[in-house]
C-alpha cells in the first residue's frame, strides 16, 4: 500500500502579505509630507504668542482654525468648496479630452501637425487672464464661460504631453513590433501606448494643477461663490485669515486631486521598472 503524498501547503498570498507592508509605508510617507506644514505653523504660533510677531497680516494657526471653523459650521466654506471642485472637475474633463484627442491627433499625423500645432502654440502663448473678458462675453459670466477657462489650462499641458510623447517613441521599438508581423492596431496596443502613458499621467497631473490656477482667475473676476470668491471678499474686508483659509483649502483640495490621479493611474503603470518604483 503506497503512502499518500504530502499535501504541500497553498502558496502565500502576496497581496495579503504585501498590504500590511503597503500601509505602513503610506502612514509613513504621510507622517513626513506633513512634518514641514506642522512645525512652521507651530513656529508660527510660538512666534505670535511670544510677542515677536504681531499676527495681524499673517495669522496664526489658531485663528485660522478659529476662522475655518466658522465657515465650516455656516456651510459657507462647503458651499464655496463645491462650486470651485465642481468648476475644476468638468473643466478637466473637457480639456483633458481635447488636449488628449489633439495631442494624438497631430503626434501621429505629420501633416495635421504641420496644419494644426503653430496655431495652438501661439494661443498657448496668450496670458490666461487675456481670455476672461472675451469667454464673458461670447458666454456670459455664469458658468459656461467659467468652465471653458478652466478646461482651456487643462487643454495646453495635456495636448503638449501627448504630443511629445507620440514623438518620442522609440523608432526601433516600432521596427521590431514590425518584424514580429504586429499589425497597426496592435503596434498602437502592445509598444506606443505603453511608451505614452507615462508622459500622458504626467500632463494630465500638469494639466490638473493649471487647472486649479484657471479657476482661480475665472472666480476673482465673476463668481458669487467659489474659493477664488472668498479670497476676493477676504482681500475687501481686510480679512488675512478668510484669504489664507482659502488658499490653504485650495493647496489642500489640489494635492488631494493630484493623490487621486496617481492613485487611479498607478494601476496602468504597474508594469514600470523605474527608479521610483524601487524606492
Amino acid at each position: 500500500m503506497n503512502a499518500e503524498a504530502p499535501i504541500e501547503p497553498a502558496p502565500p498570498d502576496l497581496l495579503t502579505e504585501a498590504a500590511p507592508v503597503m500601509r505602513r509605508r503610506f502612514s509613513a510617507d504621510w507622517m513626513v509630507a506633513l512634518l514641514l506644514p506642522v512645525l512652521t505653523g507651530v513656529a508660527w504660533e510660538a512666534a505670535v504668542r511670544l510677542g515677536l510677531a504681531s499676527g495681524r497680516l499673517m495669522p496664526p494657526p489658531s485663528r485660522l482654525a478659529v476662522t475655518a471653523w466658522g465657515l465650516i459650521r455656516t456651510g459657507e466654506l462647503q458651499t464655496h468648496v463645491a462650486a470651485t471642485m465642481t468648476r475644476v472637475a468638468f473643466g478637466f474633463v473637457f480639456g483633458a479630452l481635447a488636449g488628449t484627442a489633439l495631442g494624438t491627433l497631430t503626434g501621429a499625423s505629420a501633416w495635421m501637425r504641420r496644419l494644426l500645432d503653430p496655431t495652438i502654440q501661439a494661443i498657448r502663448a496668450i496670458p490666461s487672464i487675456a481670455w476672461v473678458p472675451l469667454f464673458i462675453l461670447w458666454l456670459g459670466i455664469f458658468e459656461t464661460s467659467k468652465l471653458a477657462l478652466v478646461s482651456l489650462g487643462v487643454f495646453f499641458p495635456v495636448y503638449l504631453g501627448v504630443l511629445s510623447a507620440i514623438q518620442g517613441v522609440d523608432r526601433k521599438l516600432i521596427e521590431v513590433g514590425r518584424v514580429f508581423g504586429l499589425s497597426p492596431a496592435k503596434l498602437v496596443w502592445r509598444i506606443t501606448l505603453p511608451a505614452i502613458l507615462p508622459s500622458w499621467v504626467s500632463a494630465l497631473r500638469t494639466g490638473l494643477g493649471l487647472g486649479f490656477m484657471f479657476v482661480l482667475a475665472a472666480e476673482l473676476l465673476g463668481a458669487s461663490e467659489g474659493l477664488g470668491y472668498l479670497l476676493l471678499d477676504g482681500e475687501q474686508m481686510g480679512r488675512a485669515d478668510s484669504i489664507l483659509v482659502a488658499m490653504i483649502t485650495f493647496a489642500i483640495l489640489g494635492k488631494l486631486c493630484d493623490s487621486l490621479l496617481v492613485a487611479v493611474s498607478r494601476p496602468i503603470l504597474a508594469w514600470q521598472d523605474t527608479a521610483r518604483t524601487r524606492l
